[in-house]
């Protein structure tokens, strides 16, 4: 009903293209209305409002949602400067309100002051690379966990499995095993209702009056007795299990507080969204995509069947992991056609000029990933399913890129997010054959939930398939991106972006004689000119840094990974 109502609206709203204005404002797309301005066109597909603004205005363009307006950047040169302003001048707090319902208040984006910084840095203890590397035995035990409900063949609703598996391995990773078996029935129904308050409609306005906002509220309530329950349960046990939920247990602010347990709630909500959510669409489309472009499937395939053979059939170790480099490349060609976020917003706290224009505080300043990555200007034939593009460079300008936002507030977990992608999917392609049910052209985006998914049910039958014991040879040659070349006769200049840096850590594991973590939680230089003897380890360190953060200079040559 509200579709068709929505439908009728738009296609009699007057007008079309952009009307440019004086005073450096920038040009506002035509065809809204009085009050509802371009939310009637936003309810029907927020995608298709987004590409359509830009086709018509262009890299800088401005919309109309129920009288909060917009403004719209696209490219890299524009997603830098929006990345890169300071907290004082485009601020995330103010513009992710929609979450202060779900995550609590005084909790992440709702956090005062430099509580949030200080949030972060605890969180961040959770997803740095020495604690990282002891996840994927975890991560495929709980597949193979799940799996082994299949059978010998079937038919499944992929995305259901997959929101199913990764609430189980992002909980018992990042938190810990005793929250992990706490996952009942009813833990179940409680997430599932605070993720129905997460809308487009809660970006504008999070507490309208609406059945689904209230049993999200309520919901929180009750999680948030969950966990004291558990911390009591600790307290009386004198239990101190090395998890996420200890880490959060023993942290402290600045000033010596330690964290509620309302807190604690808010933050292992954050968590479990961000590695349970977004993960299990991408996940989904990846073996979509793959079931969709066999002569990629088969290089996968082989991929994954030589690290199987490599650790001997048992398990996947975090170096094995690494050594499917074909699968990475899928995967951040599936971040790019289906990005799960439809926006990164931040509000505008002090006038913001880029282009020539100038966006007045109190308006609403967006990227979107779904948009910047169908731009032929930054990706060539940007519609088409082509994973060698990541080898070939189309994406080493940080900013190009953005399915995890970019900068300084780049998602935390985006490394942990992709480790346990390919995990998951080289455990189901170890066991599995996998077929599409449906047309291949009929799985497609929800465009009407704040984060996308595919539409479900995602159909596919499966077959119990016998692995290869030894590796198999790859189809054809692999590519990858190029590695870090430096010539040992040439010294070497190092530095750290710090608007890039958030403290992964990968380059202290890599090469702890040239870099270390800081008091303030983020890596630091021991050695800005290190020995031609290390430079094997720093081309490592700077090939993995999650962010792109470590810029190697040579002569003329700068670190391609930047």
């Amino acid at each position: 009903m509200l579709t068709r109502v929505a439908e009728r609206i738009v296609a009699h709203a007057p007008g079309a293209g952009v009307r440019r204005r004086a005073g450096g404002a920038p040009p506002r797309l035509r065809r809204h209305l009085p009050l509802l301005g371009h939310m009637a066109e936003f309810a029907l597909n927020p995608m298709a409002l987004l590409r359509r603004a830009v086709a018509q205005g262009g890299e800088v363009v401005e919309i109309d949602l129920l009288g909060q307006d917009v403004v719209l950047l696209t490219g890299p040169e524009a997603h830098e400067a929006f990345f890169r302003a300071p907290d004082d001048q485009l601020c995330r707090r103010e513009a992710y309100k929609l979450m202060t319902p779900i995550f609590g208040e005084g909790v992440v984006f709702d956090a005062k002051g430099k509580r949030l910084d200080e949030q972060m840095k605890m969180v961040m203890g959770m997803l740095r690379d020495k604690r990282m590397r002891r996840y994927p035995p975890v991560l495929v035990d709980e597949t193979r966990k799940e799996l082994a409900g299949w059978g010998a063949s079937g038919e499944v609703d992929l995305l259901g499995f997959m929101k199913e598996l990764t609430l189980y391995t992002s909980s018992r990773c990042l938190v810990g095993d005793e929250f992990r078996g706490g996952m009942d029935a009813e833990f179940r129904r409680l997430y599932g209702d605070l993720e129905k308050g997460i809308t487009p409609l809660a970006y504008l306005h999070p507490h309208l009056p609406l059945p689904s906002f209230r049993r999200r509220d309520a919901a929180r309530r009750e999680l948030v007795g969950r966990v004291e329950r558990i911390v009591e349960g600790r307290q009386a046990a004198g239990d101190n299990p090395d998890d996420g939920m200890q880490l959060l247990l023993e942290s402290t602010y600045k000033s010596g507080e330690r964290l509620t347990p309302h807190e604690i709630t808010g933050i292992l909500i954050a968590l479990m969204l961000a590695g349970h959510h977004t993960s299990a669409g991408t996940i989904t489309w990846v073996l979509v995509e793959l079931l969709r472009h066999p002569e990629h499937l088969a290089r996968v395939q082989a991929e994954v069947d030589a690290a199987w053979a490599s650790e001997g059939g048992e398990t996947l170790s975090y170096d094995a992991i690494r050594q499917m480099p074909y699968l990475h490349l899928v995967a951040q060609e599936v971040l790019r056609l289906h990005p799960p976020l439809i926006f990164l917003f931040r509000k505008v706290l002090r006038d913001f000029e880029y282009g020539g224009y100038r966006i007045e505080a109190g308006k609403m300043l967006c990227a979107s990933p779904g948009v910047a990555h169908r731009q032929e200007s930054t990706f060539p034939h940007p519609d088409g399913f082509d994973p060698e593009r990541f080898a070939r460079g189309e994406a080493d300008n940080p900013f190009a890129f953005i399915s995890f936002g970019g900068g300084k507030h780049k998602c935390a977990g985006n490394a942990f997010g992709l480790l346990q992608l390919k995990a998951l999917v080289a455990t189901v392609l170890r066991d599995h054959e996998l077929r599409l049910v449906d047309p291949p052209s009929s799985y497609r985006d929800d465009y009407n939930q704040a984060t996308v998914m595919p539409v479900g049910p995602v159909r596919i039958t499966h077959r119990k398939r016998t692995p290869p014991k030894v590796a198999v040879p790859v189809p054809v040659e692999t590519p990858t991106r190029p590695t870090l070349q430096l010539d040992p006769a040439q010294p070497v200049r190092v530095r750290i972006d710090r608007q890039l840096c958030v403290g992964h850590a990968v380059c202290v594991s890599e090469a702890p004689k040239i870099f270390r973590l800081a008091e303030s939680g983020e890596a630091e230089l021991i050695e800005a000119h290190p020995p031609a003897e290390q430079y094997a380890l720093l081309a490592r360190a700077a090939e993995h840094c999650p962010n792109q953060a470590i810029v190697v200079e040579q002569g003329d040559e700068r670190c391609p990974f930047h």
